[in-house]
C-alpha cells in the first residue's frame, strides 16, 4: 500500500470526530439498552388499547404484566389474547385462524411449529394448546377421534396448570365428555368453570351443567340448572344470551316433563326476537321447538322446526347432529321412510360416533 503524507490538522480533525462517534455510541447504547433487553409481551384486552410489557406471572385466573414502572392484573375474562415476544409466525398465525373458529387452516399453520426451537415455555404452551383446541373442535364436529382429542387436552392440562387457558380446557374436556357420553366427567370439567374470576364464565357451568344433565336423560334436575341461570341478575351481553340459551334449555325440559304446550309457548317468545345470526343460539332454539311440538303430537311441525336446523345451521355441529337423529324416527312417523333414510345415512356418516 502507498504511504500517504497525512496533514496534522486533519489528522487531529479525524480524532475528535472519532472521539465523538464513540461517545454518541456509549449515550445511545446505554439509553436504549433497557428497551433492547426488556421484553415486549402484548396483551389485547377484550375493551380498550392492547398491553405491551412483560408477563411476569400467569395462572389460570389471568396474567400480572410489566409495563415500564406500571404493574398490571388482567384477569382471564379481560382477555381476548396475548402475543408473546419470539412468537413464531406460524403460532401468530394460527392462533387467528383459531380465534375465528377456523380449525382446518390454523392447524395447517400450528403443525409447522417446531417446538424444540422454542425457548420460552409460555409459547410452547400455546402452540400445544391450540393444536389441542383445534384437533378437539373437529373431532366435535365429527372430523376426528374424540379419544385422541381428550388425550391431548389432558396432556396439555396436566403439563400447563398455571396456563391462562385453564378453562378454555375445561369447558372443551366438558363436551368432549358429553360426546362420549361421559356425563359424570362431564359434570366435574364443567363444574370447574365455577371457579373462574369471571361472572359470566359462573353463568355459563351452571348453563352446561344443565346442559349435560338434559343429555344425560334427567330433565328434572337439568331444569333447576337452566331456572338458576333464568333468575340471575346479569349485566353482560354474554350473560343475556346465555340467560336465552337456557331458556330454550328449558322448554326441553318441560317437553320430557309431559308439559310440551307450555314449552310452545316459551319457545315461540324465543322465536320473536331470534337472531339468525347466532347459529348456536337458533338452533338451540329451533330443536327446542321440534321436542316441544313433538310432545304435544304435531309431528309435522316438529319435523319443520328441526328442519330449520338441519338446512340452514349445519355449522353448529352438536345441534346438527341432535337434529338429524331426532329426524330420522320423525320422517318415517309421517310416512316418508325415503327421507329418513337420508337423514341416517347423513348422521352416520358426519357424525359416526353421536348418541352411542
Amino acid at each position: 500500500m502507498l504511504g500517504l503524507p497525512l496533514d496534522p490538522v486533519n489528522t487531529q480533525s479525524m480524532n475528535r470526530s472519532s472521539e465523538l462517534v464513540v461517545a454518541c455510541v456509549f449515550v445511545i447504547s446505554v439509553f436504549l439498552a433497557p428497551w433492547a433487553l426488556a421484553q415486549n409481551d402484548r396483551i389485547y384486552p377484550l375493551n380498550g388499547n392492547p398491553i405491551s410489557g412483560k408477563i411476569t406471572e400467569m395462572k389460570p385466573e389471568g396474567v400480572i404484566v410489566e409495563s415500564g414502572s406500571n404493574t398490571q392484573t388482567l384477569t382471564v375474562d379481560q382477555i381476548q389474547k396475548i402475543l408473546y415476544e419470539g412468537d413464531p409466525p406460524a403460532l401468530t398465525k394460527g392462533r387467528e385462524f383459531a380465534l375465528d373458529g377456523q380449525w382446518d387452516q390454523a392447524l395447517d399453520e400450528l403443525r409447522r411449529i417446531d417446538l424444540t426451537k422454542l425457548t420460552r415455555d409460555m409459547i410452547k404452551a400455546d402452540v400445544t394448546f391450540y393444536i389441542a383446541k383445534c384437533e378437539a373442535k373437529l373431532a366435535l364436529s365429527g372430523r376426528g377421534n374424540v379419544a385422541e382429542a381428550v388425550k391431548k387436552m389432558l396432556a396439555f392440562a396436566g403439563a400447563n396448570s398455571t396456563s391462562i387457558h385453564f378453562f378454555d380446557t375445561a369447558k372443551t374436556l366438558g363436551d368432549l365428555a358429553v360426546a362420549s357420553r361421559n356425563f359424570d366427567q362431564a359434570l366435574k370439567y364443567y363444574g370447574a368453570l365455577a371457579k373462574s374470576p369471571s361472572v359470566d364464565m359462573k353463568i355459563e357451568s351452571v348453563y352446561l351443567t344443565g346442559l349435560a344433565k338434559l343429555r344425560q336423560g334427567k330433565p328434572s334436575e337439568a331444569q333447576a340448572d337452566f331456572d338458576k341461570v333464568i333468575a340471575a341478575t346479569v349485566q353482560s351481553t354474554a350473560a343475556l344470551r346465555m340467560q336465552t340459551l337456557a331458556k330454550a334449555g328449558r322448554a326441553v325440559t318441560l317437553s320430557e316433563q309431559g308439559q310440551g304446550e307450555e314449552g310452545v309457548k316459551l319457545v315461540d317468545s324465543l322465536i320473536a326476537e331470534l337472531n339468525t345470526a347466532d347459529s348456536e343460539m337458533a338452533s338451540r332454539i329451533y330443536n327446542a321447538q321440534g321436542a316441544c311440538l313433538e310432545a304435544t303430537g304435531d309431528i309435522q311441525g316438529a319435523v319443520m322446526a328441526y328442519l330449520h336446523t338441519h338446512l340452514m345451521f349445519t355449522g353448529q355441529a352438536d345441534a346438527h347432529a341432535e337434529a338429524l337423529t331426532k329426524l330420522v324416527p320423525l320422517w318415517t312417523k309421517i310416512g316418508k321412510p325415503e327421507r329418513a333414510a337420508e337423514a341416517r345415512t347423513e348422521l352416520q356418516q358426519r357424525f359416526p360416533g353421536w348418541g352411542k
